[in-house]
């Protein structure tokens, strides 16, 4: 039987661009970046937990090496981990929990941050959640037949959740495709508002999909300029 986690108030984060790490997620990483080497070989010292937090663009300046954090991240926890000879590493990260960011303790040897867990809220009856359930998950098959495919085995995986929290976030993190909705999709502990906005996101891009299907028509795609 696995071990009860204790959350830390601090942890360790990796900042990255264009990116939002859910609960439950795996995330696979390459550790290349001397701070953040020094932040895994602690963190493999220790409990193992370490934050992923998006850079947020509206406040990022290009010129200034500060790399401003979305107030909402995940903490996750390390499953596998191999370094490599050239002493880079690639490990697997498992989301763990919602978190607020409180505020940064450190910026040296890498960034640390304090933090408050956060738990989502079911937002409606369990049966108007399961009904959002399945219809994103109807979404999600229809968007791949009209030619975004997702691998076989993910999106099957994806398919047999039935805890429409755990569906919401896991169809999020490897589905979504648009990082700003992504964010947005992270901060919004309503389940409900959250299957609700990603259902809206995905019946946008079906339609646009559509839209697209129909002008090309019998052309490739990379042909379409001819049509």
């Amino acid at each position: 039987m696995e071990m009860e986690i204790t959350l830390p108030t601090e942890v360790p984060v990796m900042t990255l661009p264009n990116v939002a790490f859910f609960p439950q997620a795996l995330l696979p990483l390459h550790i290349f970046e001397p701070r953040y080497r020094r932040m895994l070989r602690d963190v493999l010292a220790s409990n193992r937990m370490f934050a992923v937090a998006g850079i947020d663009p509206r406040v990022a300046d290009p010129d200034d090496d500060l790399e401003p954090l979305h107030r909402i991240a995940s903490v996750g926890i390390i499953r596998a981990c191999q370094k490599r000879d050239n002493g880079t590493s690639d490990l697997l990260l498992q989301g763990l929990v919602r978190v607020e960011v409180l505020g940064v303790v450190a910026e040296k040897p890498y960034r640390s941050i304090q933090i408050r867990a956060l738990a989502s809220a079911p937002g409606a009856e369990a049966g108007e959640n399961e009904r959002l359930r399945k219809e994103l998950g109807r979404l999600l098959q229809l968007k791949s037949k009209l030619g975004v495919p997702a691998p076989m085995d993910v999106n099957a995986f994806v398919q047999t959740i039935e805890d429409p929290e755990v569906f919401s976030d896991l169809a999020a993190f490897t589905f979504c495709e648009n990082p700003a909705v992504k964010q947005k999709l992270l901060e919004t502990l309503d389940v409900n508002r959250r299957l609700q906005l990603f259902s809206r996101q995905l019946k946008g891009e079906i339609a646009s999909l559509r839209l697209r299907r129909k002008l090309q028509g019998e052309l490739a795609d990379d042909d379409i300029s001819n049509n």
